[in-house]
């Protein structure tokens, strides 16, 4: 006998989650979305399918800037806020503020909680200084097995 899931379905986890303090509303940006806020952090969240265990999967989450869900960009020595628009240094209130909803959104509403976000905010988006440039199509590698010439 298939064991009955302990997570609520979308429509139950959108309740727990208002029940929670968390302002859902509609989110135009992805069909049947719903963009979720908290504390100054924000998650869009749509339907799992239905074979997944999950209720909801979080499509997008980050700081909520302007009514816009923004990314956190890593560039090696510091974290910073992207939106459409701008980019702003992200500060320790913000990245505080985004890993703590971010956990309170996944223990609400069933979803995994990987070992590594739960100690601390983790980039969705990691772009380095010292390595810009360096995507450039390299010469391909020496293969000294392989003849040289005709032979």
């Amino acid at each position: 006998m298939a064991r009955k899931s302990r997570n609520p379905n979308f429509d139950q986890a959108l309740e727990v989650l208002r029940a929670h303090s968390f302002e859902v509303v509609p989110f135009a940006g992805v069909a049947g979305g719903m963009l979720v806020s908290k504390g100054g952090a924000a998650a869009v969240l749509v339907a799992a399918p239905a074979n997944d265990g999950a209720s909801a999967f979080i499509v997008r989450q980050g700081a909520l800037v302007q009514g816009e869900v923004a990314r956190l960009l890593d560039r090696g020595y510091q974290k910073f806020i992207k939106t459409s628009k701008f980019e702003l240094p992200a500060t320790a209130g913000q990245l505080e503020a985004m890993h703590r909803f971010g956990e309170e959104l996944k223990q609400l509403t069933g979803a995994v909680s990987l070992y590594n976000e739960s100690l601390g905010t983790t980039s969705d988006l990691y772009q380095y200084d010292r390595l810009k440039g360096r995507e450039a199509v390299q010469d391909a590698a020496a293969r000294p097995w392989e003849p040289a010439g005709g032979h």
